[in-house]
This record gives C-alpha cells, structure tokens and sequence, in this order.
C-alpha cells in the first residue's frame, strides 16, 4: 500500500478562508453555462464531504496501520474544512438571490438517509459490509475528484476568460488537496477488506454506481442553476451545445478526461498515486493566497504560543 505512494509528505488540513464579497455571480465572465458546470460542486460537496467524515470516522477502528491512519485523519480534517467552504459560497450565491435549498435538500437525502450509518430500505447486510460499501463509494468519488482537481490546478484558460481570483483560489486550492490524498480513500478500502476477488468485484460495482449517479447530479444541478439564475430570468436552460462549447475554450474539462477514469480505475492493478502530479498541487499550495493565509495564522499562533 505505502510502497505504491510516490512521495511521502503529511496530509494536514489547512484553514483557509474567502472573501466572497466582489465575486460575481457569473465569476467566469460571460459564460453562465460554465459558471454553473463548475458552481456545481457547490451543491454536492458540502453534505458529500461531511459524509465521507462521518464513513471515515466508523472506519477509523479498524486501522491498524499507523502511516495510513495518519492519513485518514488527515484527510478527514482537509474534508471537513473543503465541505465548510463550499457552504460558504452557497451562502453566497443565496445574497445573490439564486437559492439552492430545493436541490441541495435532494443530495442531503442521498447522504444521510440513502448512504446513511444503516442501509436503506432496511436491506440486511452482514455485519459491516455496509461500511466496506460505502467505504468503496467514497473511494470511487475520490477517483474523479482526483481527476477534477489536477484538471482545474492545469486550467490556464480560466485564467485567460478572466475568471474571478477568489473562486480560483478556492478550486486550485480545494484541486490540490483532491491531489494530495487521492490515494487515501481507497487505501482505507483496501486496508479495511478491500483486496480478494469479492472486494475487487464491490470496487467495480460501486463505481458503476457512482459514475452515472453523479453524471446525473451534474446534469440536474447545472440545469436547476442555470433555470434559477436571476440574471438569466429564465432565458436560458442547461444546453449540452454550450456545454461542449465551454469544454472547446478550456473552461471545462473534456468528457474524455472524466471518462477515461472510469477504465483505469477499475484494473485490478490500479492504484490512485498513479493520478495527477503531487508537485503541481504542492508548488500551487505554497502560493495560494488562501493556503499562504492559513499557514501564516498559524505560524504567528504558534510563536505567541510559545512566548
């Protein structure tokens, strides 16, 4: 597990903060379609990454593994604090008068109710087996959260479109940790009775899950913003041609990039250290103006600490 990593640096959340106020509410200028795609995460990753807390939190007894459970809690703490500022910005757009409440109450019945601490339906699993699934759900999220966040750490056309600063900052932040412990969800899987041909066999199966799952979420959570945009009034509806528009100019990624991590995810050979580049997302973590923010906070505690 540990061997397969190709570098070895401690996974530690960062408490970053943002400044929404001059962000605007389309923040890529001119493309509302775009906007949206992304403002999707938004939606999704609050409840998605308060969940992958509490599964990690269940998980956590039956480490035994010492590196990797310093992992995990790292991971956990860089979760709970993503989930956090994605809220913020919901907030934000909520000021903007584009509410979010009636779908976000949907992904908040996905998580807690559906993929909550007992199966739904009350289908009888053997004992924890339902944790080892949603074990294998998060891993496989994780697979194109990886992927998402080396796209948008490469995304220099956001840059040249003028897209805001502030919610830059926030998804090359937020893509970079997604890079930094890509590996995690799905050594915990492993580590916690993931390997063998039947634990193969669920890692496959809940990716097949999770991938439409989420295509639709996306569609759905695009169409509902751009359907409820204030500065749209109902002139525009989610439109795939728009979509792949923003994809030819850069400011999405290909269907190809997303896709193409589905096939390699499910070789039983795989491993998640093998996606995006560590020292892209580490060099972009030591000049995020947030990242930078939070470090120095707590250098200057820690010197009034010790006085």
């Amino acid at each position: 597990m540990n061997a397969e990593r190709d570098e070895e640096h401690p996974i530690v959340p960062r408490r970053v903060s943002f400044d929404w106020r001059g962000t605007p509410l389309h923040w890529i200028p001119d493309e509302p379609t775009a906007t949206h795609v992304i403002n999707v995460l938004h939606l999704l990753l609050p409840a998605g990454e308060r969940w992958f807390v509490k599964v990690f939190k269940e998980g956590l007894p039956l480490v035994t593994d010492a590196g990797l459970l310093k992992d995990v809690k790292g991971f956990m703490g860089q979760e709970a604090t993503h989930s956090v500022q994605h809220s913020y910005v919901l907030n934000h757009l909520a000021e903007q008068r584009l509410d979010t409440d009636a779908y976000t109450r949907h992904v908040d019945f996905l998580f807690e109710r559906l993929l909550g601490e007992k199966p739904p339906w009350g289908i009888p699993f053997p004992a924890g087996k339902w944790l080892l699934y949603r074990l294998a759900f998060v891993a496989a999220i994780e697979q194109f959260t990886a992927v998402l966040g080396d796209w948008v750490l490469r995304a220099e056309e956001l840059d040249r479109a003028g897209a805001d600063e502030v919610m830059l900052d926030l998804l090359r932040w937020h893509g970079a940790e997604e890079v930094e412990h890509r590996a995690v969800a799905f050594d915990m899987y492993q580590h916690c009775g993931g390997s063998g041909a039947a634990p193969y066999a669920r890692r496959i199966g809940t990716m097949c899950v999770t991938a439409p799952v989420l295509l639709w979420l996306w569609t759905w959570g695009a169409a509902y913003l751009i359907r409820h945009d204030p500065q749209l009034a109902g002139r525009s509806r989610y439109s795939l041609r728009e979509h792949n528009k923003a994809i030819d100019r850069g400011l999405l990624p290909t269907w190809r990039e997303l896709g193409s991590a589905i096939p390699r995810y499910v070789r039983r050979s795989y491993h998640p250290s093998r996606e995006g580049s560590p020292r892209r997302a580490l060099d972009y973590l030591a000049t995020s103006p947030a990242a930078r923010a939070a470090a120095g906070a707590v250098g200057r505690a820690a010197l009034g600490g010790r006085k």
